[in-house]
């Protein structure tokens, strides 16, 4: 079984010892999703009713907080997320998000997000949907257009094929007009992959423990 990892900020992260890379960073888990996503990708939507593509489900978290966010926000979320390789749910029971986060009235919708059947919209709160991709990025055909991506896959030192043109193109395709994505990675080869697609890249200050991060519009 994956172990799960305390972080510096009190919140879990998983290791998987096959890739040889953790589900978040072990200088903060939830510190790294706030600022890559949440701070730098959804409070940056000025849209009522937003379209989210995840790449990498893994734990939650991300959604998690999106979910809470968006009930602060009064925001409608769509939330689509790619994960081919679901964590056990011995692993997910032993995650601390929620006391982390001081929300254990929200137990059962994160228990929800993690029994969602593939493939289908399961509604996790009034205003937040969530469906399950569990395929390989590659073989996905989207029917959905998306106004956010949080791109969170494994590193490109340990996962290289998610960082390739095709895979930014296939999104690229998938993106409403005036779309963001955002990413913890923040290597050249990335940046110059993302611009030649036709994204416009930006260079923003990372999370504890990284110098940068990635954000591209549309």
């Amino acid at each position: 079984m994956r172990p799960v990892i305390l972080t510096n900020d009190g919140s879990h992260t998983v290791y998987h010892p096959v890739i040889g890379s953790h589900y978040h960073s072990t200088h903060g888990a939830i510190q790294e999703s706030r600022h890559v996503f949440i701070e730098a990708g959804l409070r940056q939507m000025p849209l009522n009713e937003i379209s989210i593509l995840e790449i990498g489900f893994g734990t939650g978290l991300n959604a998690l907080l999106t979910f809470m966010e968006a009930e602060i926000l009064k925001k409608s979320i769509g939330y689509s997320a790619v994960e081919a390789y679901p964590l056990e749910p011995e692993i997910i029971q032993k995650l601390n998000y929620l006391e982390q986060l001081e929300k254990g009235n929200l137990q059962q919708a994160f228990e929800k997000m993690h029994l969602t059947k593939p493939g289908e919209w399961e509604s996790i709160s009034k205003n937040c949907r969530l469906k399950i991709l569990q395929q390989k990025l590659q073989d996905i055909e989207f029917e959905d257009k998306f106004n956010l991506v949080y791109f969170d896959a494994f590193g490109p030192g340990v996962q290289p094929e998610m960082w390739g043109a095709d895979v930014f193109q296939k999104i690229f395709n998938a993106m409403e007009p005036n779309g963001l994505l955002t990413t913890y990675c923040a290597k050249g080869e990335v940046k110059r992959t993302l611009k030649k697609i036709g994204f416009t890249v930006e260079s923003l200050p990372g999370p504890p423990g990284k110098r940068e991060m990635v954000r591209a519009s549309k």
